[in-house]
């Protein structure tokens, strides 16, 4: 069963990758991520997939779009919102392209993250699914979260210390919503 994977960086990756090949699942990556900044920590993050597909054997797409333009315009008025904006534009990406390679689904390591709302994330997968015609594939991840860690620092990958927009750069180093 051939699926796409959206990923967000390297580390995030690597336990979906592995979880869904032990499944028996051909995993092809799919990065798009323009929501990250600033732009030298969405090239730094590109580059730790692009080394990590290497190091993997991973297919790897890539859709290299810095749009922060949009991604403000979208979001400028309702920060707290954000969030929905940044899995939507994404789920929708990946689910488009899955259904444009004729995948059987599409998936996203967003479902990594304990820090991420997973059930958002299954929705707007879901809706991209039913809009594209190809399934969205939800599993939590969370429970490698630690696995992840250990193997992103025994591979010695780059690991970020923010989600990637400006405004969750701006709660990690100065604190609050």
């Amino acid at each position: 069963m051939k699926i796409l994977l959206h990923v967000c960086c390297g580390p995030c990756a690597i336990y979906p990758v592995n979880a869904l090949r032990a499944a028996g699942f051909d995993v092809t990556a799919f990065f798009y991520n323009h929501n990250i900044h600033p732009y030298q920590e969405y090239c730094r993050r590109l580059e730790t997939v692009r080394e990590y597909a290497d190091k993997a054997g991973l297919a790897l797409i890539v859709r290299d779009e810095y749009n922060l333009e949009e991604f403000l315009r979208s979001v400028a008025g309702t920060p707290a919102e954000r969030c929905g904006y940044c899995y939507f534009s994404r789920l929708e990406a990946v689910a488009a392209k899955a259904a444009e390679l004729g995948c059987d689904a599409f998936s996203s390591t967003l479902l990594y993250s304990r820090y991420q709302k997973h059930d958002d994330i299954r929705r707007l997968g879901e809706q991209a699914a039913a809009r594209h015609g190809v399934a969205f594939h939800y599993d939590d991840y969370r429970r490698g979260w630690q696995e992840g860690i250990r193997l992103s620092k025994e591979l010695g990958l780059y690991r970020q210390q923010y989600c990637g927009c400006i405004y969750s750069e701006k709660e990690r180093y100065l604190g609050g919503k």
